[in-house]
């Protein structure tokens, strides 16, 4: 899963580059540990609600490649038919709420699916997934007050990447960190290293168990860094000499499991190659069948504006 994140990502970005993808993009690249470690725990009747850097999201929650890499092209095949793109790209059969362009606007909407689900009963759960400028927001504190006051099996997940676009997380977060913050609004929470996918793996999985069986909410702070810049075309004159190619050489999270998994004897060097074969053909196949797919009509535009009953 992390690495058909990367590598759809690296494609993405060789697109982008290339002037083929219309709109504005923002890659997950280097986070891939925590939206695996986190979804793993989940069932298709689980909820997310996403970021404006939403694509590792969506496919840790098993949304489709094709269907993604469609709709990043703007095809007519795309999972919202070439109308939403990357900030907007969603699956609601699949419980992918989508990605968001408002800074903080999933924690409020996965209140209100934790609430459904609530009622409905069944166990099912709802996940936040919010960076850190999206920490600061009003919703978000709004959020994690509402969900503990109505005891909502929600998960709210920071991704703390280091910078809300250009500020430094270590600047604008008040408090000792978001989940000292959390834990304020009286949460259970943790922060965990997102470059370790075991590490988020097992403080996701105690979250979002306790949230199954009536526990209420939690928060997941989880400290990572992305490898590219906010945006695609962000000069990064922000980040320090080197900066990214450290990390890329010392905090990859798909190496780290790769060499703990190897080292451990549950995979070897051969399964690992297989599976970058494997992925390597899935994003090719997908970036073909998004080019050849046709562009939407004139008359989509007037589709899927309102709702009919």
């Amino acid at each position: 899963m992390m690495k058909t994140i990367r590598e759809f990502e690296e494609q993405v970005h060789r697109d982008f580059s290339a002037g083929e993808i219309p709109g504005f993009v923002h890659l997950y690249a280097g986070e891939e540990a925590c939206a695996t470690g986190v979804c793993m725990h989940l069932s298709r009747e689980d909820s997310i609600a996403s970021t404006h850097r939403g694509h590792g999201h969506c496919i840790a929650k098993g949304v489709d490649v094709h269907g993604m890499m469609a709709e990043l092209f703007g095809r007519k095949t795309g999972l919202c038919g070439g109308k939403g793109g990357s900030m907007h790209v969603a699956d609601l059969e699949l419980g992918m709420m989508g990605a968001n362009g408002i800074v903080g606007g999933g924690p409020p909407l996965v209140c209100g699916a934790a609430l459904a689900a609530q009622k409905k009963g069944g166990g099912n759960v709802a996940v936040a997934f919010v960076g850190d400028g999206g920490s600061n927001q009003g919703t978000t504190f709004e959020s994690l007050n509402l969900a503990k006051i109505w005891n909502l099996p929600a998960i709210f997940v920071v991704e703390d990447n280091g910078y809300a676009e250009a500020t430094a997380s270590s600047y604008s977060i008040g408090a000792e960190s978001n989940a000292a913050r959390a834990r304020g609004f009286g949460l259970p929470a943790v922060q965990v290293d997102g470059h370790d996918f075991l590490a988020v793996y097992q403080a996701a999985g105690e979250a979002i168990e306790r949230a199954r069986q009536g526990g209420g909410p939690s928060l997941l702070d989880c400290k990572l860094n992305r490898f590219y810049g906010h945006f695609e075309g962000d000069a990064q004159t922000y980040r320090g000499e080197d900066e990214v190619k450290n990390l890329r050489d010392d905090q990859d999270c798909i190496v780290r499991l790769s060499r703990h998994a190897t080292t451990t004897g549950e995979i070897d060097s051969a399964e690992l190659e297989a599976i970058d074969t494997e992925v390597d053909a899935l994003i090719k196949d997908a970036v073909e069948a998004a080019k050849a797919a046709p562009q939407p009509d004139a008359e989509d535009l007037l589709t899927d504006v309102y709702v009919s009953y």
